[in-house]
């Protein structure tokens, strides 16, 4: 029954051959093609590619998950040309121009070509190749729908519905092509029951056309070509072989290794690229990172529907997520998201038969370079450029290091700015605790003073009265304050201390421990630490380095030393506090010592994201170097 249903179909070419229509390149197209081979068996399956590539081919596909190409050099074609003096100069410029590109077929496990030979080496169904040999292939391509479609729609709906957008083929090579296929579909139809051959989904209706059109009065005839060859690929450009990204090419590969799921892994797949790229974010800048929470992923992914939506697809590339990724968590996570984009957990590592694939063009093992063409191309594509503030090398940041002048030093304006609006903050809100502790209820007379209180109200709601804030203005001011970020402080994360004077009236004294800013260069002159704890008086005074004071010698840690020395130098009773934790009693018996009062703050207040980018702290090597600073300072 299933047989003749196949048979009635629009892909039906009489009654023993079947066409399967093919988005090449798509990992969506290649789970349809897998189902509809499961479901409609047969005995041969017919591929789209010439005699050539068939013994190469089918040992590369027997190697899978290895990806390799099968590369099919194009010979020289000579012409008889009238030679001219001045054309003799620019004999070997004008052969590089006009050189015909090489073809190579992708051994790539979301090809649907791939994945219908993988089923009839698995089925052991015959395998014939059916194409014309042609010299310089010349593909076919025009834009089509999401093969995402292919979720909820058959291949023959889908193949149909993109009939009228379908232009004619006008190359006598294409033509010829068809014509011989038909040729070899007309000659094994007389040896085999149940044919199915995969090509382009551009090609179809034409070679159904051909098929029932009368025969040409003579066969075309297959070029002089060379002999093909398999090549395993450098890792970097696994992302230009693929239809899909090398990431979850993986992800489809571990599934078929561990007999997982893997209908939806299109766009599941991007939500484990976002996880994974989120690992290896926070392993590399370790405490710098900002926080990549649940909220933060939602809005990218949000962010990575909506445009996909607005370029009209259902699944995103890997532009669309890089600039999702930069938009809402900065540069650096959009790097390694992209570098995890490239990884493919099953690449072998390159050896002397490596070619190196680019943008149409590959270096070849003994160095030439050449322009090269898919014989399964997928959808054209776009090359759009991201523009990215890339982590310094590691011979850079050497190099920036030897020519660091250790006896100058300032940091960057715009850093100062944000920490010091960040402290006015934390004083105002110290300032408000002060006045929250003075607050008192009386028993409404006259006025209602600063708001009826609710809470006293109602527990003296028995005797009808109403009751009254009262909250008089705070006493005094502040001119002190500690940040501490870190602690307990480990003296050997932040062996960098100093204290740094203000250079205008908005600034404050600052004293400060931090990492050692020599171990992250991020430009020539441009350095990078993380505050562990500073201590800020405001307005500003000179004090001597509190971390050279012998009168503060008496502290037991980092934390403790700037307490005293916010306790020695404040002319103020009350000391802002922001930390993690409440004071203990060590922090108490500095304050009682000098007769101050610590007026705490948590930390956990504040955002957390906002901690994290206020705690990094760039020191430029002179005041020359903020002039171009801005184009090396990037934010985590």
């Amino acid at each position: 029954m299933s047989d003749q249903t196949n048979r009635t179909t629009p892909l039906a070419l009489g009654s023993r051959i079947t066409c399967l229509p093919v988005v090449h390149g798509s990992g969506n197209c290649a789970l349809a093609v897998r189902q509809w081979l499961l479901e409609h068996p047969c005995d041969c399956l017919a591929i789209g590619l010439p005699e050539s590539f068939k013994s190469n081919v089918l040992a590369a596909v027997e190697n899978l998950p290895t990806p390799a190409m099968i590369l099919q050099r194009c010979l020289p074609s000579y012409s008889a040309q009238p030679w001219s003096p001045d054309a003799h100069s620019s004999d070997e410029a004008d052969d590089a121009e006009q050189g015909e590109a090489w073809s190579y077929v992708p051994i790539d496990p979301c090809q649907p070509v791939i994945m219908a030979l993988r089923m009839a080496l698995g089925e052991r169904w015959q395998i014939e190749f059916c194409d014309l040999e042609t010299n310089a292939f010349q593909p076919m391509a025009s834009v089509m729908p999401d093969p995402y479609a292919l979720k909820t729609v058959s291949i023959e709906r889908f193949a149909t519905a993109i009939l009228p957008s379908l232009s004619r083929p006008f190359q006598d090579q294409s033509l010829h092509r068809l014509q011989y296929m038909v040729w070899r579909l007309h000659e094994l139809e007389q040896r085999y029951e149940n044919i199915v051959i995969v090509c382009s989904i551009l090609e179809w209706p034409w070679l159904r056309e051909a098929y029932f059109a009368d025969p040409p009065p003579e066969l075309p005839t297959h070029d002089s070509i060379a002999p093909t060859t398999t090549h395993s690929l450098a890792a970097n450009s696994l992302i230009f072989l693929f239809g899909e990204l090398p990431f979850i090419t993986g992800l489809y590969e571990q599934a078929r290794v561990q007999l997982e799921d893997d209908e939806n892994l299109s766009l599941d797949g991007v939500k484990h690229l976002l996880m994974s790229a989120r690992s290896s974010y926070l392993q590399d800048l370790g405490k710098r990172a900002r926080r990549i929470t649940p909220l933060l992923l939602s809005q990218c992914l949000k962010y990575i529907r909506n445009m996909t939506l607005i370029e009209h697809r259902m699944t995103p590339d890997l532009y669309t997520m890089g600039i999702a990724a930069q938009q809402i968590l900065g540069d650096q996570y959009a790097i390694h998201l992209i570098e995890t984009a490239r990884n493919y957990p099953f690449h072998e590592e390159a050896n002397s038969t490596s070619v190196t694939l680019g943008i149409d063009q590959a270096r070849l093992p003994d160095g030439d370079t050449v322009s090269v063409v898919s014989r399964l191309p997928g959808q054209p594509v776009s090359w759009r450029s991201l523009q990215l503030r890339r982590k310094p090398i590691r011979e850079e940041m050497d190099r920036w290091k030897t020519q660091w002048n250790p006896y100058s030093q300032c940091s960057w304006p715009p850093e100062d700015t944000l920490i010091e609006s960040f402290r006015t903050r934390v004083m105002d809100r110290a300032r408000a605790i002060i006045g929250a502790d003075l607050a008192r209820s009386e028993k409404f007379s006259t006025s209602i003073k600063d708001g009826i209180d609710i809470r006293e109200t109602l527990r003296h709601w028995y005797d009808g009265d109403i009751y009254v804030k009262v909250m008089p203005p705070s006493v005094g001011t502040m001119d002190c304050c500690v940040m501490l970020f870190d602690t307990p402080a480990d003296p050997r994360d932040y062996p960098w201390r100093t204290t740094w004077f203000a250079e205008h009236k908005d600034e404050s004294t600052l004293a400060f421990f931090a990492s050692d800013f020599h171990q992250e260069m991020v430009g020539p002159g441009i350095a990078l630490a993380n505050y562990g704890g500073a201590m800020f008086l405001y307005p500003p005074v000179a004090i001597s380095d509190i971390w050279q004071d012998p009168r503060l010698n008496f502290a037991d840690n980092l934390e403790e030393r700037l307490l005293a020395a916010a306790c020695l130098h404040s002319r103020e009773r009350q000391i802002a506090l922001l930390s993690p934790r409440a004071p203990g009693a060590s922090w108490r018996r500095i304050a009682k010592r000098f007769r101050r009062q610590l007026i705490h703050i948590p930390l956990s207040h504040f955002n957390d994201a906002m901690i994290q980018q206020l705690r990094m702290v760039h020191v430029l090597n002179g005041r020359e170097v903020r002039s171009f600073a801005e184009h090396f300072i990037r934010k985590a």
